[in-house]
């Protein structure tokens, strides 16, 4: 096998060449600790504050609005579970889709377990969430509004604007997972209170992650600790990982036309294929409001599972859904939700992909459904 055709980039990406080359000596000469007074922590120091403003630029933040994690998981965490305890006083009603990624749901589910009341806004069958439906959950008790940006298995839009419109208009923080969203989208944080994000989704290094946090607005620790991020996120920073995180955004944001072309593109092009050489191919989620990345399809009468085993063989990375829920083989909860009743193949493109790749994997896949359905009908 020479290399892996590679389209599980919801999963995780490639680090960029450029990325490491920045983190490098953060991981070799200029080792030392941030929080010290000495030169040398003085140059981890001032990496980390440079980070910070090159990702504030970014998202049109403040600087001292970014604070560092070491994962999306834990940026989701601190906002759910920080922003509950600090304002439990005004209310104990949360809103949220049952979409969400684990990291929203399951700290969802333990605030649930502390006494909080959860509402948990179904999708319409393309994966969007109805703006209204969010509205009529609203209660005088709601202190937190969170809705992801970019469905992490199906890859639909959300519209943002209007629902962090509602939760301003109505004195509600909002939250939002942009984890899928950075790589992908131009993204604003003009009206969103809380957003959070992951390295390793846009090419940086994994374990490590951010929370923008608005300017008046505080959490209750998740961790304890000492004082660095002002006591929010306590423990020694990941400083390599930070500046590769502020490179990787910097790189992806420059070159977010390029990259959304060439995948939608490729995606397209596959697509075509597929819905044109095999019986009973859906698109799950919407057709048009999705990342340009994303094709996440149902074949009918096919296990999603049976076809990812065929294109392993053929050394093609591609995945059933969320690689955090990839050891459940039950449909997934986002499947669900739409109503879809079959296994799904989510395959996530990147700007390295080719017309070459698309075209093995389309043969991989008409040849797999032939077997798959042949044995069935013996």
């Amino acid at each position: 096998m020479n290399r892996y055709i590679y389209v599980d980039n919801s999963s995780t990406t490639r680090l960029n060449e450029n990325v490491l080359y920045k983190m490098l000596p953060y991981l070799k000469e200029n080792y030392g600790n941030a929080s010290t007074t000495y030169s040398l922590g003085k140059i981890s120091s001032k990496a980390i504050d440079d980070s910070r403003k090159k990702i504030a630029k970014c998202i049109n933040a403040n600087p001292d609005e970014i604070y560092f994690t070491a994962s999306g998981t834990e940026a989701d965490n601190m906002a759910i579970q920080g922003v509950a305890h600090r304002y439990m006083y005004k209310g104990k009603h949360i809103i949220t889709s049952s979409i969400e990624h684990l990291a929203v749901l399951n700290a969802c589910k333990k605030l649930e377990l502390e006494g909080f009341e959860v509402t948990y806004v179904q999708p319409q069958k393309n994966g969007i969430i109805d703006v209204g439906k969010i509205k009529e959950a609203i209660r005088e008790d709601t202190i937190l509004i969170s809705i992801m940006y970019v469905n992490n298995e199906i890859g639909t839009i959300q519209n943002i604007d209007e629902i962090s419109s509602l939760a301003k208009e109505k004195g509600i923080i909002f939250h939002t997972d942009a984890v899928q969203a950075m790589p992908h989208l131009k993204v604003d944080v003009k009206n969103i209170d809380a957003l959070t994000m992951s390295a390793h989704k846009f090419n940086g290094p994994k374990g490590v992650g951010a929370l923008y946090l608005r300017s008046g607005i505080s959490i209750e620790n998740v961790i304890c600790g000492g004082h660095q991020e002002k006591g929010i996120r306590p423990g020694t920073e990941n400083v390599a990982g930070i500046v590769g995180m502020a490179e990787a955004l910097d790189i992806t944001v420059k070159n977010l036309t390029k990259y959304n072309k060439k995948e939608k593109m490729l995606r397209d092009y596959l697509y075509n294929i597929l819905n044109s050489e095999i019986e009973g191919v859906i698109i799950n989620g919407d057709k048009q409001n999705r990342i340009s990345s994303n094709l996440n399809i149902s074949i009918n009468g096919v296990d999603s599972s049976e076809l990812m085993i065929f294109l392993d063989m053929n050394g093609i990375c591609a995945s059933g859904g969320s690689a955090c829920n990839s050891s459940q083989k039950e449909l997934s909860h986002v499947l669900k939700a739409i109503g879809q009743e079959n296994t799904a193949l989510r395959i996530t493109l990147s700007s390295e992909n080719t017309i070459y790749d698309m075209d093995k994997i389309a043969y991989v896949l008409k040849r797999s459904v032939n077997i798959i359905r042949s044995k069935k009908n013996n």
